[in-house]
């Protein structure tokens, strides 16, 4: 803690900065011009480990849950709707899986603020922000993840057609 602050204090202080973080970085998210997202980076690369999708079915059981995460495209004027595939043009799966990237990219970027926390809360409180950062943003990751896999096979499909 390099900061003295009340516990009170400190506790509002953590509840805002959260509230702050989540909702500024979907912001400029939003903001981020599509050319600038490359869905074939090695971050949204589609891993040997995944097996094409079956590791968040079987593992995770994503198809249990995954429709009760929020989607935070409502918040943004210029918000894409990922919640549901409304079109199987090329185009509209195209802006689609670019969506998906924009918001795992998000999140992971959400869980990078996390260690700001050291610096008014005491050190263990620091890792606890961590933990809640992961636990918080990594069932969202999951989803893009898996949602990106298993569009971008209909894509190939619909190509092919």
């Amino acid at each position: 803690m390099f900061i003295e602050l009340p516990k009170i204090l400190i506790i509002i202080i953590d509840i805002l900065m959260w509230l702050i973080i989540h909702l500024s970085v979907a912001y400029v998210g939003t903001l981020l011009p599509i050319r600038f997202i490359n869905t074939k980076s090695w971050l949204f690369k589609e891993r040997n480990w995944e097996l094409g999708g079956k590791l968040y079915e079987s593992r995770f059981k994503i198809k249990k849950w995954k429709e009760y995460l929020p989607d935070g495209s409502k918040l943004f004027k210029d918000g894409f709707e990922k919640k549901r595939m409304t079109s199987l043009d090329n185009e509209y799966l195209d802006r689609f899986i670019i969506e998906v990237c924009r918001a795992e990219l998000v999140h992971w970027v959400v869980i990078l603020f996390s260690p700001i926390f050291f610096i008014w809360n005491y050190e263990w409180v620091g890792y606890i922000m961590i933990i809640y950062a992961i636990l918080a943003n990594l069932p969202c990751i999951l989803a893009q993840r898996y949602n990106r896999i298993r569009f971008t096979k209909i894509m190939t499909q619909v190509s092919r057609k």
